[in-house]
């Protein structure tokens, strides 16, 4: 059974302490060790978990029935629930067990309505995913995502999915934004309007892996999945800021003037990547020192 990703897990500090009581993890399906559930009009199907760890699945269509391997947890226990994780009009099989307490582990079966027979949906790999796997896998129809979610340390991860014709991949995703409140203070005024209580980078990629857009937002709700991302707006604090072309940059002829309003996109360290909206020319993409002003 594979396990959250903790190679991507780091110690969080200034904005991301302001919102640890605020997390919760995903709910999921009750407990069953045996379903009926109607797949589409006229075609039922029953699963039930068996002793070895396996399912047991069949329909009405045939007498066959397949043996399929399920989620479990320490001790062996799993439960069985349905829903359509392919967007196709047909239920699908799911089994979930618990794992250290809070994650949810999730193995899907999709329907093929072709043979009347289940597969499994492979989880996509990558460097850029948090939870390897499927954790507390919730299909939303509108957006036509997966949003799979497992918990390291104090932190709730999200991965969202979306399928490409019949393969699924990695459509957007986060990174914990680490910024010292002190020295975003002294440069930037956030929107108090918007939420921040935990600070995180929110990119979305194609289905090869190209990263096509990035913001700054919040780290505890996804951002919906139908429009652009947007980062969090801030004030410019100083008379004049400059404003780099990239990070750790040590001189630049551009700068930002009080007052000026700015989205936040990335985070490197003590610099903040950020969108001007220049009148004349558009927007214009540069970084600011957080640590600039004494």
């Amino acid at each position: 059974m594979t396990q959250p990703n903790s190679a991507l897990r780091r110690p969080a500090r200034g904005l991301l302490l302001a919102g640890m009581a605020l997390l919760t993890p995903c709910a999921f399906a009750a407990e069953d060790s045996e379903i009926r559930f109607e797949v589409t009009p006229g075609v039922a199907a029953h699963a039930r978990l068996l002793e070895d760890g396996r399912i047991e699945v069949g329909t009405n269509r045939s007498p066959r029935r397949q043996q399929l391997q399920a989620a479990s947890d320490e001790e062996g226990h799993s439960r069985l629930g349905h829903a359509d994780y392919n967007f196709d009009g047909f239920q699908d099989l799911d089994s979930s067990a618990t794992l250290g307490q809070v994650n949810e582990s999730v193995v899907v079966y999709l329907y093929d309505p072709a043979g009347g027979t289940f597969r499994a949906l492979p989880a996509p790999s990558g460097a850029n995913l948090n939870c390897d796997g499927f954790w507390s896998l919730q299909p939303d129809p509108a957006s036509r995502t997966l949003t799979s979610s497992c918990r390291s340390g104090p932190m709730w991860y999200t991965d969202i999915y979306r399928f490409n014709g019949p393969t699924l991949y990695l459509f957007r995703t986060m990174r914990t934004a680490f910024v010292d409140t002190e020295q975003l203070a002294r440069v930037l005024a956030v929107d108090a309007a918007q939420d921040m209580d935990v600070p995180a980078v929110w990119s979305t990629h194609d289905p090869s892996g190209k990263m096509l857009e990035h913001a700054i937002g919040n780290g505890l709700e996804a951002p919906d999945s139908n429009v652009p991302l947007k980062g969090r707006s801030a004030s410019v604090i100083p008379v004049r800021l400059p404003l780099y072309s990239r990070s750790g940059d040590a001189a630049t002829r551009r700068y930002l003037v009080k007052g000026d309003k700015v989205e936040l996109l990335d985070v490197a360290d003590d610099w903040l990547q950020v969108r001007y909206q220049n009148p004349a020319r558009g927007p214009i993409l540069g970084w600011v020192k957080l640590a600039e002003q004494p």
